[in-house]
């Protein structure tokens, strides 16, 4: 690729346009925009977006995305025309559940960097007088939300790219992607005349790089480059009322809109104004899935609609009897409706996902081709910004693993699970939703070939990844250990039970398995296997066979995109513990084009168990005529051998820290193991433990979650794993961005606290104040049976990271005293691991 890359993007709708302008501010100036219809009013979801941006989201990633939109639309004008206003937004709770609920986003807000403030109901009417001061328990102001104009914010950010040398060209419809040696190189559309010409009725636009930016109608364009896009179009009802007498006089037709924008979530609503009226937005209906085959053709957008009809193809006809519920709801919060009617409706078409997060980078197969899709008015800037920080400098400085195309697995990708999930997204948009709350269906779609006896033993399972997974088992419930479990409360008690605390005491003081078939496994393979994991990871992984070594994957900037397990069970065979799809996609984009190394994904066709305890070497060395004493297989090795009649690969590890192993089989000979395992460790009080005790027992560890305690954000300094960086071992990725970095030069550190009340028990995103300011954030939280206390996981200033630092975590509004203590809480001299 040149220095300057031809780029296309495909849709100049607001994403496309912000991402054109983020590039050629960037000096990237060779970029086409085409889209199918008239510029800018495309007939995509920008064209009849109603503009509400509420910044704050229980994500972090997603609320930088939203703040920067603000920030950035807040400064565009078009023609002297405003393109955000910050009328501020309130959201208002009508039950007891909602003012919990606002007053945990509030925390958020803290968390992230929002301002935010809880109102009382007599604020609520001072900031938003239609509301009727009798239904409103509390609200939750934000100031600086407000209304974006989508069409203008495009065609402002449209001109900056095109002053640089970007050009936008209308009416070309993209009816084919080129490529070559599995990398894009133009872009087919059914316009002669301004690209390469390939037919009379066709041109072609050369390519290196190309972006989809085609919102609902990215699957159709990811269909052309071999790709699936799992996104849903979905119509969503918006209505404007007739005009009211209270709204006579208060905004002029510039202004718009003086209110704050008005959520209503208890009934799945939203409010804004428009001059005199009323604009009202649900969620409340049944899930509108749309077929984008039978969307109008855009051939005729340039021209004026019937008089009340539709005006472009994402805009369907309204369904008065799907919105007579709300029409009901709305005029008991805003009693000046009473004597209003819907003057104008339609049923929007935008993008939902089976996760709700949008669809961002580059597709596996075709080097090349990105997608920036299902992105919603309020993150459109944000995730510009980020797309062209990945594509010029390699990387996005914001944290993208949730939004990452590359995120879900093969079975996630069905169109079943896709359509069904995205549809159940649609319908909790404004729920409350508990962080632990599974979906509910399609279930079950992946199992361990422990999942009977699982059942057998009552598991209570979760879902993650496609995976059931069990996080506490009712037979259980007779331990003696669960009269020792406190209590909490109710918000943490959900998907929690004093089961699971017993099961944690059981594993210290006995011995139990735990399924780990969940995790990701890869082989890595060939002649030139070692060299590629030394030129990938930052830990020293040319050791002997049967070593095993933890080490961590960096970006270029020295960001920790991974941790890994390394076994090195052969001279050209390793087996690699990994995190995820992510990891997958990243060893696959930097194999040697030379073939000497493979990898493969072998999760689906093994398994794992976890045995630890103190008990765990008596269940297992009767079981081999393998040495399992620690002389002869000790810390962090690996064999192959068997137990009973099962061949196992056994890894000397523990996420728990507590002696055992982890036991990988074929996924054939899974319920064998369970069941040799389960026999032998009758006498010896063995438990199965879900993975509600694994979380406890690691936090005592201080052993970090990739995802959830450190991302491409941190460095490995920041996060406490400098130990697995050997700056000595020669170069691999990220190594320059680390020189002169150590633990005792980073500004911000990942710490743990000590609640002082050992019952509250918190459950991450938490904001952590010192000196009553807030200063970071809880990133895993969980209560430590062994130790006694409640543990939290945070991000702090290096100055306020030192142990015996006093700090405050905020939860549900109430500030809980904490103390920064040393790590780890448990066995620091890691005695119990290593005996």
């Amino acid at each position: 690729m040149t220095a300057q890359p031809k780029v296309v993007i495909v849709g100049a709708g607001i994403v496309g346009c912000a991402l054109a302008d983020e590039l050629t501010a960037r000096g990237w100036t060779e970029v086409t925009v085409l889209d199918q219809g008239p510029l800018f009013a495309t007939g995509g979801s920008s064209s009849h977006a109603p503009g509400l941006v509420f910044q704050t989201n229980s994500s972090k990633t997603m609320t930088e995305f939203a703040r920067y939109t603000v920030d950035k639309y807040t400064d565009l004008s078009l023609d002297g025309q405003w393109c955000f206003r910050k009328v501020g937004g309130l959201e208002v709770a009508t039950t007891p559940e909602r003012v919990a609920e606002l007053t945990r986003k509030r925390g958020w807000a803290a968390s992230w960097g929002v301002r935010a403030r809880l109102a009382d109901p007599d604020e609520c009417v001072a900031l938003h007088p239609l509301l009727d001061r009798e239904q409103v328990l509390a609200g939750l102001h934000t100031p600086d939300d407000g209304l974006a104009k989508a069409l203008r914010a495009g065609e402002a950010q449209a001109r900056r790219a095109e002053a640089r040398g970007a050009r936008f060209l209308a009416h070309h419809t993209v009816t084919g992607i080129e490529s070559s040696g599995g990398r894009v190189t133009g872009v087919v559309t059914d316009v002669a005349g301004v690209g390469t010409g390939v037919g009379t009725e066709q041109a072609v636009f050369p390519a290196d790089i190309v972006v989809s930016c085609a919102g609902f109608w990215g699957p159709k364009l990811g269909r052309m480059a071999g790709l699936t896009v799992p996104l849903v179009p979905m119509a969503h009802q918006y209505a404007r009322t007739t005009p009211l007498p209270v709204l006579a006089g208060q905004n002029t037709e510039l202004q718009e809109a003086t209110k704050p924008i008005l959520r209503y979530q208890d009934r799945d609503l939203y409010f804004r104004e428009h001059v005199d009226r009323i604009g009202i937005g649900s969620y409340a209906h049944r899930p509108l899935p749309v077929d984008l085959d039978d969307l109008d053709d855009l051939d005729d957008l340039d021209h004026p609609a019937a008089p009340g009809g539709p005006v472009m193809p994402s805009m369907l006809a309204f369904t008065e009897e799907d919105f007579e519920p709300s029409w009901h709801d709305a005029r008991a919060l805003l009693p000046a409706l009473a004597g209003a009617k819907v003057e104008e409706g339609f049923n929007g078409v935008f993008s939902f996902t089976p996760d709700g997060f949008p669809l961002l980078g580059e597709a596996p197969e075709l080097s090349g081709f990105w997608v920036a899709e299902a992105v919603w008015v309020t993150h459109s800037a944000g995730v510009a910004k980020a797309m062209a920080e990945w594509l010029v400098e390699g990387r996005s400085r914001t944290d993208l693993h949730e939004c990452d195309l590359n995120r879900f697995e093969q079975v996630q990708l069905a169109p079943a699970y896709v359509h069904q999930r995205s549809c159940q997204n649609f319908v909790e948009v404004y729920d409350i939703v508990h962080p632990l709350q599974p979906m509910e269906e399609p279930r079950p779609l992946r199992v361990s070939p422990f999942h009977a006896r699982q059942r057998e033993l009552g598991a209570v399972f979760l879902e993650a990844s496609g995976w059931e997974r069990p996080h506490w088992y009712e037979a259980n419930a007779g331990l003696a250990e669960v009269s020792e479990i406190p209590g909490r409360g109710a918000w943490a008690s959900r998907y929690w039970s004093p089961i699971a605390g017993a099961e944690a005491l059981a594993t210290r003081s006995r011995v139990a398995l735990y399924d780990m078939t969940a995790l990701k496994r890869l082989e890595v393979t060939g002649p030139g296997a070692l060299a590629f994991l030394q030129r990938l990871t930052t830990n020293q992984l040319d050791k002997p066979v049967g070593a095993v070594t933890y080490t961590l994957l960096l970006d270029e900037s020295g960001g920790v995109r991974s941790d890994l397990t390394v076994a090195r069970l052969g001279e050209r065979r390793f087996q690699v513990g990994a995190n995820g799809m992510l990891d997958l996609d990243w060893f696959t984009r930097h194999l040697p084009d030379d073939g000497t190394v493979q990898v493969r994904d072998i999760t689906a066709g093994t398994c794992c168990l976890g045995v630890w305890g103190p008990l765990a070497r008596e269940l297992v060395q009767p079981l081999t005529g393998a040495d399992f004493s620690h002389r002869g297989f000790g810390y962090f090795k690996a064999r192959q051998t068997y137990l009973g009649n099962v061949p196992v690969t056994a890894m000397r590890l523990s996420y728990v820290g507590e002696l055992g192993w982890e036991l990988y089989t074929t996924a054939d000979a899974g319920q064998q193991l369970w069941d040799t395992l389960w026999r032998a460790g009758q006498p010896l009080g063995i438990v199965a433990a879900g993975r509600s005790a694994f979380n406890s027992l690691r936090l005592e560890k201080g052993y970090r979650s990739w995802g959830t305690d450190m991302t491409a954000e941190h460095n490995p300094y920041e996060a406490g794993l400098g130990f697995a960086v050997r700056m000595d071992k020669g170069d691999f990725v990220g190594r320059e961005a680390l020189v002169g970095v150590t633990e005792e030069t980073v500004a911000r550190r990942l710490a743990c606290l000590v609640l002082d009340d050992p019952h509250a028990v918190v459950t991450g995103k938490e904001p952590v104040y010192v000196d009553g300011a807030p200063a970071g954030y809880v990133t895993s939280a969980a209560y430590g049976y062994s130790v006694g206390r409640s543990i939290a996981y945070a991000w702090l200033p290096a100055t306020a990271a030192a142990p015996g630092t006093r700090v405050q975590v905020e939860y549900f509004g109430e500030r809980l005293p904490a103390t920064v203590a040393a790590e780890p809480l448990f066995d620091p001299e890691m005695a119990r691991i290593r005996r």
